[in-house]
């Protein structure tokens, strides 16, 4: 392996990093429980007082309705050097169930593996562990070029609610879009596709849900009585459920693919370059006997490049224990969208309605539910100078070529499309996570060399990002 000044740097101060995240992990920050909302705004704190002993001189506290944001600013001691902004979010999931973690989940802990030491706890990836590299990057950037500030601007917005939909974060943007302007926006809450396959997210889907409650009988009837001679509510579910895709895995909401961006050649060509083994990630990260979905497009395109929709829960009648023979009054299913690019979330509520309507028998009526907003979808744009600035980072921590630099397509949702659009900055890239780090499950982790390369890449990315013309803003 070759060295430079920002790998040395980083080498030489990997125990600050372990130090850091060992601190801020032990915060359970978890922002869909109300009950640690104490929790969330101490990770605020704790992530505020690291950026300012970093070194950033601007470092405040956003609160919002609901968890707060961290923001800070270093700004360039060069006149007219491009301003980057790091996006991330401190909150984390919810750990249950509980009883299958192998270590507790906010008491981090590094276990040997053959691949190279993992630390273990909730959001040790997802995203404290994206982040707080972020903090050792820096600091190498400014070790290795000898200066005093950043070769650009850097800025970071860090907020507290991703894992919650981010239900204020647009609003939060709008609010300080003058203290947030930038010239691009480097996302770290992904990942690459494996530990020695250097690669760069360039798209994310997005997300819109509907909950369906399907009603028959004005109450729950004697099974033995009325059963086959009234409409049964969770027959009548089960059948629409159905019904959700044809037989070509395609789904069969009216319109649902009247926007879909097709992929291009290129793109194909380009997610057809990360290795993928099937069978190992069937074996693997999906817990699953085989793969399936939409036919003509294979399982990383159908993961990260194609619109789907899932069952995530149904309910109904009685499910206690024994028998309760009974028709029931009421069917209920939780469905989740997920969009990619040129798609509205807010089609989403006409289309299922229609498509309920078409599949509802008669004497069943149906509620359908479909939240306002919704995640929109994200596309890098691969021929920006920006994105060109990322893979030369990446390729430099992973001692390769810029052009050996994979692209891959995130299948989660997050706000980058708000960050986008309300700001008007170009979208990069940079995370350090892996398919295999167990994300919103029990035993979340992260291989710790990841995290190295990470602190390394970014150290590089302020370097080559100065040398980017950008647009005047």
């Amino acid at each position: 392996m070759s060295s430079s000044a920002e790998r040395d740097f980083v080498t030489a101060h990997l125990d600050d990093l372990h130090a850091d995240l060992d601190a801020w992990l032990r915060i359970p920050s978890i922002s869909a429980d109300p009950a640690h909302a104490g929790d969330v705004a101490a990770s605020a704190e704790w992530l505020a007082e690291a950026l300012r002993r970093t070194g950033f001189p601007t470092v405040e506290i956003w609160q919002t309705q609901g968890a707060p944001a961290v923001f800070a600013e270093w700004p360039s001691a060069d006149a007219g050097a491009p301003v980057a902004l790091v996006y991330g979010h401190h909150d984390v999931q919810p750990v249950d169930p509980l009883e299958l973690w192998e270590h507790p989940p906010f008491e981090p802990t590094v276990v040997e593996t053959p691949a190279g030491p993992e630390l273990h706890a909730r959001g040790a990836i997802d995203d404290k562990g994206n982040v707080a590299f972020h903090l050792l990057g820096i600091r190498a950037h400014l070790a290795a070029t000898g200066r005093d500030t950043p070769a650009v601007t850097v800025k970071l917005i860090v907020e507290g609610e991703e894992e919650s939909g981010s239900p204020y974060f647009a609003d939060l943007l709008r609010a300080h879009a003058d203290r947030l302007a930038c010239d691009v926006v480097v996302v770290s809450d992904t990942g690459m596709a494996a530990p020695d396959v250097p690669s760069a997210v360039t798209a994310m889907r997005g997300l819109a849900d509907a909950e369906i409650t399907l009603r028959g009988p004005a109450v729950d009837l004697h099974s033995g009585s009325f059963g086959g001679a009234v409409p049964n509510p969770l027959h009548a579910m089960a059948t629409l459920l159905a019904a959700l895709h044809d037989a070509e895995g395609r789904v069969t909401l009216p319109g649902f693919y009247d926007k879909v961006r097709p992929l291009s050649d290129r793109e194909r060509e380009l997610m057809g370059r990360v290795p993928f083994d099937e069978a190992a990630w069937l074996a693997g990260p999906a817990a699953s006997r085989v793969a399936t979905g939409e036919a003509g497009f294979t399982t990383l395109e159908r993961v990260g490049a194609r619109p789907t929709a899932e069952v995530n829960g149904m309910w109904g009648g009685y499910t206690g224990p024994g028998h309760k023979t009974i028709v029931p009054a009421e069917a209920h299913a939780k469905i989740t969208f997920r969009l990619v690019a040129d798609q509205v979330p807010a089609d989403l509520a006409d289309q299922v309605r229609a498509w309920v309507q078409a599949h509802v028998p008669e004497g069943i009526e149906a509620d359908v539910h479909v939240p306002a907003g919704g995640v929109a979808p994200c596309a890098s744009d691969l021929d920006h100078p920006a994105m060109d600035a990322l893979l030369r980072s990446i390729g430099q921590a992973f001692d390769t070529d810029a052009d050996q630099v994979l692209f891959t397509r995130e299948g989660g949702s997050g706000p980058e499309a708000d960050l986008a659009g309300i700001l008007g900055a170009p979208l990069v890239f940079l995370g350090a996570g892996l398919p295999t780090d167990r994300i919103h499950s029990p035993n979340e982790r992260v291989l710790l060399p990841m995290l190295h390369k990470g602190a390394e890449a970014t150290a590089h990315l302020w370097r080559e990002l100065a040398a980017v013309s950008f647009p005047a803003r």
